[in-house]
């Protein structure tokens, strides 16, 4: 694998990794009630530790993002 094609793939999967944070953080923002209330009648928790745990789940997922998709392709931009 080349270095430009590594290059590409973690651009694409950072990318990829932000759209989806972002959708998930539109839905939350838009359909809140919805979704928390989905989630709680689903797992059978109270709404406010559904929403504690989607914001800790949003919070994990942006950390491992950047040290696993968005640090690596910018070492990789900076060594090419």
């Amino acid at each position: 694998m080349t270095l430009a094609t590594l290059t590409a793939l973690f651009g694409w999967m950072t990318v990829l990794n932000f759209a989806m944070m972002l959708f998930t953080m539109a839905i939350l923002l838009v359909a809140r009630d919805w979704a928390t209330g989905f989630q709680a009648r689903l797992f059978g928790l109270p709404q406010d530790e559904v929403n504690r745990v989607f914001y800790t789940w949003l919070g994990n997922y942006k950390l491992l993002t950047l040290v696993f998709a968005l640090i690596p392709y910018l070492a990789l931009r900076i060594v090419a």
